[in-house]
C-alpha cells in the first residue's frame, strides 16, 4: 500500500530585523548645559550649607560672647567673695558687702510658684481648645490666649499694682490666712505685694506659652489612638488620660521648662509687684525680690567696680541657673522618651 505524499511545507517567512543601532551620541550642547546645570546646582547646594552653617556658629557665637562678657565682668567680685557670694543673704552697697542668695531665693520660689498656678490652668486649656470646645468657639479662646503672650510686661505690672495687689490684700490674702495659716506660707501682713503677687503675675505671663505648645503636642496626637481607647469602652476622661496625655507628656514637659525659663528671666512686671526687699521669708505674703529685678533696678546706681561687679555676677547666676533648668528639661525629656517610639514622641 502506498501512501500519499506530504503536502509541502510552505517556506518560512521570516521577517527582516531591524538593526539595533547604538543610539547617538547626545550633541555638545546637552552635555555643556547639562554640565553648567549640575555646576549651578552644587553652587546652590554648597551656598545653601555654608549658611545654614553660618547661622548655627552665629548661634553658638552670641550665647559665647554673652558668656564671656558677664564672666569678665564680674570677675571682680568673684575674687572678691568667691562661693560666699551664692550662700550670703547680706546686700550692703554702702559697705561693699555683697551676697545673691537672697535673690537667687526670690527668683526661684516666685518660678515655681507662677509654674504651679499656671501648669493646671494650661493644660485644662488645651485640652479643652483641643477637644471638648465647639469649634465656632475655638478661633475665638485661641485668639484670647495668644493675646496674652503679645501684652507688653510693663502693662502686666500696672494692672499688678492697680488691680491685682488691692484684691489680693482686700480678699484672697485674708481668706489664705484664716484658713491655712497654719501651714506658715500664708502667715504675716498682708500688703498685696509680695511673693505671691509676683508668682501669679508670672503664671498669667508664661500661661500663654505652656498652653500654645501643649496645644499643638496634644494635636499631633494620632487620631486612631483616641479612637481605639473609645471602641475599648473608656470613658472621654479615661481616653484623654491613657491615650492623649501619656503620649503627649514628653511635649507637654518640653512647654513647662520653656515657661520656667520665661518665668526665670522675666524682669518688669516681677519688679513692679515683687516688693523689693532682700529677704528670705517662709511666707508667701512677704516681699522679696529676684536676680531680674536687683539687676533692673540697681544697674543706674552702681558707682562702684566691685557693686557693678556684683550685679554682673547676679545676672551670670541668672544664666547658669537657666542653663541648668534646660539641661536638666533636656536630661527629662530623653529619660521619657528613649523607649518611645517617634510616632508617639510627636
Amino acid at each position: 500500500m502506498q501512501l500519499a505524499p506530504k503536502p509541502p511545507v510552505p517556506p518560512v517567512r521570516r521577517e527582516p530585523v531591524a538593526s539595533q543601532e547604538t543610539p547617538q551620541a547626545p550633541k555638545l550642547e546637552v552635555l555643556e548645559r547639562q554640565k553648567f546645570r549640575s555646576k549651578d546646582s552644587s553652587v546652590a547646594d554648597r551656598t545653601f550649607r555654608i549658611a545654614v552653617i553660618g547661622c548655627a556658629l552665629a548661634l553658638m557665637a552670641i550665647v559665647g560672647v554673652v558668656l564671656f562678657e558677664l564672666i569678665a565682668q564680674s570677675r571682680l567680685s568673684m575674687f572678691k567673695f568667691g562661693f560666699k557670694f551664692l550662700t550670703t543673704t547680706i546686700w550692703d552697697p554702702v559697705e561693699e558687702n555683697f551676697g545673691a542668695l537672697t535673690f537667687i531665693y526670690g527668683t526661684i520660689v516666685s518660678s515655681l510658684l507662677a509654674i504651679i498656678i499656671a501648669v493646671p490652668l494650661s493644660v485644662g486649656t488645651a485640652l479643652f481648645l483641643t477637644e471638648l470646645c465647639p469649634r465656632r468657639l475655638r478661633p475665638i479662646l485661641s485668639l484670647l490666649v495668644e493675646l496674652l503672650a503679645a501684652i507688653p510686661s510693663v502693662i502686666y505690672g500696672l494692672w499688678g499694682i492697680f488691680v491685682l495687689a488691692p484684691f489680693l490684700r482686700r480678699y484672697v490674702e485674708p481668706f489664705l490666712g484664716k484658713y491655712f495659716g497654719w501651714t506658715g506660707l500664708f502667715t504675716g501682713p498682708k500688703y498685696g505685694f509680695g511673693m505671691l503677687a509676683a508668682g501669679i503675675i508670672l503664671a498669667i505671663m508664661i500661661l500663654p506659652i505652656v498652653c500654645s505648645i501643649t496645644r499643638e503636642v496634644i494635636i499631633a496626637v494620632p487620631r486612631p489612638q483616641r479612637e481605639a481607647a473609645l471602641a475599648l469602652g473608656a470613658t472621654k476622661w479615661e481616653m484623654l488620660r491613657v491615650a492623649v496625655l501619656r503620649n503627649a507628656r514628653a511635649g507637654m514637659l518640653g512647654a513647662i521648662i520653656l515657661g520656667l525659663g520665661r518665668a526665670f528671666g522675666e524682669t518688669m512686671a516681677v519688679t513692679m509687684v515683687i516688693g523689693n526687699r532682700p529677704e528670705i521669708a517662709k511666707s508667701l505674703f512677704a516681699p522679696g525680690y529676684s536676680l531680674a529685678s536687683v539687676v533692673a533696678n540697681e544697674f543706674t546706681e552702681a558707682v562702684g567696680n566691685l557693686y557693678l561687679s556684683s550685679l554682673m555676677e547676679c545676672a551670670l547666676v541668672l544664666f547658669a541657673i537657666t542653663l541648668v533648668v534646660n539641661a536638666l528639661a533636656g536630661l527629662l525629656v530623653w529619660s521619657i522618651t528613649r523607649g518611645m517610639p517617634s510616632r508617639a514622641i510627636a
